[in-house]
């Protein structure tokens, strides 16, 4: 194991208090990393809970519209919770049982992270509390519900803007005061040395296996593999296992947004309006200003908002192995809206960024290309952000009812 470093990327850079739980942490990753046994556990938990294999689907009506050219589809939205985000936390939980602790802690903002938390603590039966900022609370209240009834604590925060980044304040406090018997399951590659290495490993399995099912039915590696980037996890996930292939192409898609000119996106590596900088425990690319403030970002998607990006991928980005775009909001909703009319498939928000990127590239594509795009999750989660971009009349209706039993039962008036 390296230091954490990526080329100049990564690192640890925490305060003293949390030096010893880091160091434990390292070696109780590293130990666990070098053993087969505990790998097979994993891949026994992934098989017999989680549903894994996921599939890897032939685009079949796609495809068709394309010539010889092939297209298919990682199922990471049939794997347990609905999305990639389980191969870590069930991997961490995992890691928290081999190091004795007793309870875990996360943060979260749409609430899937939260869920697949809650989810593994349940199974593992540790102890779990998710801080969630008070504004996010109130707009995922069914997520909120569904980690209740699994057992979670969900702490609303109040302080600051009452979303995510109070909650990581919030959560990070709590472990500063409770190490000795809690982990913080970060959920994403990024942070300080060992989450990223560590996530991306977790991860892994998503790549090893689209190898070996693309080779089964294709008996050939893909020409092309697509992933949407938030942090970065479920794109590391399926890029690791092609990263030896210099002739298989690994094309990160980011959140552009209103448009890269706008500057209401997300898009850190496939813009210029990021710089490399040090921020929560680690250096990478964030989108900030000429002064080092973080910039606001936007995204239709929840999960693909982040002000930074995983150091592994700033290596990747600098040493030109993975291309970096930018998929608009507009593009991903059509994109989404595609994807389900031709194959069926409800893909999450950020999920559809990867399949925009690639059906728009895909017409100019060598005539014997084979696609793979990541399905990182499924929709069902943005179903209302999904029906007020594409402007379902049957949504609004919905919405004006909801604001008239608002108005009925409380004396303050209609909420939004």
């Amino acid at each position: 194991m390296n230091l954490g470093y990526f080329g100049p990327f990564g690192g640890a850079f925490i305060p003293e208090i949390l030096q010893e739980t880091f160091r434990q942490l390292t070696a109780a990753f590293e130990s666990a990393h070098s053993d087969p046994a505990f790998w097979r556990e994993y891949l026994d938990l992934m098989a017999n809970y989680s549903g894994r294999p996921t599939p890897l689907t032939f685009a079949a009506n796609l495809s068709a519209a394309h010539g010889r050219r092939r297209l298919y589809i990682k199922r990471e939205d049939l794997n347990q919770t609905g999305a990639h985000k389980a191969n870590n936390v069930l991997g961490q939980g995992l890691l928290v049982k081999r190091m004795g602790k007793k309870r875990v802690i996360a943060e979260t903002g749409a609430g899937q992270h939260g869920m697949a938390t809650a989810t593994m603590a349940a199974r593992l039966g540790l102890e779990c509390v998710i801080y969630m900022g008070e504004e996010d609370v109130e707009r995922q209240r069914s997520n909120v519900f569904w980690m209740e009834q699994l057992g979670a604590t969900v702490v609303p925060v109040t302080s600051g803007s009452r979303t995510l980044k109070d909650a990581i304040n919030e959560a990070l406090r709590d472990w500063v005061g409770s190490m000795d018997d809690t982990h913080y399951v970060l959920g994403t590659a990024c942070g300080a040395h060992p989450f990223p290495a560590m996530v991306a490993w977790f991860q892994s399995i998503i790549g090893q296996e689209a190898r070996e099912q693309i080779l089964a039915q294709e008996g050939r590696l893909p020409s092309h593999v697509y992933a949407c980037v938030g942090g970065g996890s479920n794109a590391l996930g399926i890029f690791q296992a092609f990263l030896p292939d210099p002739q298989v192409a690994l094309i990160g898609v980011e959140a552009g947004g209103h448009g890269l000119a706008s500057g209401r996106h997300a898009a850190r590596l496939a813009s210029r309006d990021a710089a490399i900088g040090v921020a929560h425990g680690y250096k990478t690319f964030f989108l900030q200003d000429e002064d080092g403030q973080m910039r606001d970002t936007h995204s239709v998607a929840a999960g693909l908002d982040y002000v930074g990006v995983s150091p592994i991928l700033a290596h990747l980005h600098q040493t030109g192995r993975v291309r970096f775009e930018a998929a608009t909001d507009v593009d991903v909703v059509a994109a989404l809206k595609r994807l389900m009319r031709t194959e069926g498939l409800i893909g999450a928000l950020e999920s559809s960024h990867a399949v925009a990127q690639a059906l728009a590239e895909l017409p100019r594509l060598p005539d014997d290309a084979l696609v793979i795009v990541n399905l990182s999750g499924r929709g069902d989660k943005d179903i209302f952000t999904i029906a007020e971009a594409i402007g379902d009349p049957g949504w609004r209706r919905f919405i004006r009812r909801k604001a008239d039993l608002y108005a009925r039962d409380d004396p303050e008036g209609p909420r939004p």
